[in-house]
């Protein structure tokens, strides 16, 4: 089964269901041909967005992706490059940032998009997100910048991430182009933004939220804390009833029930894993199915 892509938003990108995150590029320790190989064979299932941040790999991923790409350019037309700004981090690559803090003054943002573009070896962006809330956020400030660079053509759309709803509305609130996506974390064993108004908010502007630790990091495998031993023993109980499945399946199957659209963030470089969550889009839980995980994750039934 490949892929499916949905629009992100009205009127945005269209993307894939999956999303290939590419945070650890550098743990991965490929090659540009076996990276390019990576990201073919993503392509070929039908994942076709990539998920970037400047801040990955110290700085780093970004330039790795687009070394890689530069072998094969037109394979640039067929994905959705994303990519985020807002952090400075205390690295050799940055050696002006004396501190870890954020900086989403205009002058940042458009700096740090275009040194995107150059690492990434692309004209434009298709979604960039501001990565986290700043405090010192100008809404003004950060709504110019974000309009500078659509007018430029430089990048197509644009988004947030981690942001709470009434931040989201703030910065929405200054622009005449919407906002298409929140990336936010949230998993079988993260429940908190579905009961903040976070992921409601997605569902009544009808933006598709991208999920980032969709698997709890891997706490779902193997932490002992109370809430994963207690879905683990749920999850046994139901791949039986849904043909095998297996426990990251069951997961994503949870996070794709819900009506938001929710976008889930693979972060591996295993092939093999990243087939086995496609496979999770031909599982559909039942409504007691997808409660029975719920209450495992907090020991409680529904009120």
């Amino acid at each position: 089964m490949t892929v499916p892509t949905i629009p992100m938003a009205p009127n945005g990108p269209t993307v894939s269901r999956f999303i290939a995150g590419m945070w650890r590029l550098t743990e991965w320790r490929l090659s540009p041909h076996e990276l390019l190989h990576y990201v073919q064979t993503c392509l070929d299932l039908g994942i076709t967005s990539f998920d970037h941040a400047d801040i990955y790999g110290s700085y780093t991923c970004e330039a790795m992706f687009g070394e890689a790409l530069a072998q094969n350019p037109a394979l640039r037309s067929h994905m959705q490059l994303i990519t985020k700004c807002g952090i400075r981090l205390v690295s050799p690559q940055r050696p002006a940032h004396t501190f870890h803090d954020y900086d989403t003054s205009k002058a940042h943002i458009i700096a740090s998009a275009e040194r995107s573009l150059q690492n990434l070896r692309t004209d434009y962006l298709d979604v960039l997100l501001i990565h986290r809330p700043d405090p010192l956020m100008d809404a003004d400030e950060v709504a110019a910048a974000l309009s500078e660079l659509k007018q430029s053509g430089k990048v197509l759309h644009f988004g947030v991430s981690n942001f709470a709803p009434h931040q989201f509305d703030l910065l929405a609130s200054r622009l005449d182009f919407p906002l298409v996506t929140n990336q936010i974390e949230v998993s079988v064993m993260y429940l908190d933004l579905l009961h903040d108004g976070t992921v409601d908010q997605c569902q009544q502007r009808r933006i598709a939220p991208m999920i980032w630790s969709p698997l709890a990091g891997g706490r779902l495998f193997s932490s002992q804390e109370e809430s994963a031993v207690r879905l683990r023993r749920v999850m046994a109980d139901l791949s039986e009833q849904l043909g095998g499945a297996t426990i990251d399946q069951i997961a994503f199957a949870w996070l794709l029930q819900h009506p938001a659209n929710m976008l889930p963030i693979l972060g591996t470089q295993n092939l093999d894993r990243v087939k086995t969550a496609i496979a999770a889009l031909n599982i559909k839980l039942t409504r007691t199915q997808w409660f029975q995980l719920w209450s495992a994750s907090t020991g409680t039934e529904v009120p």
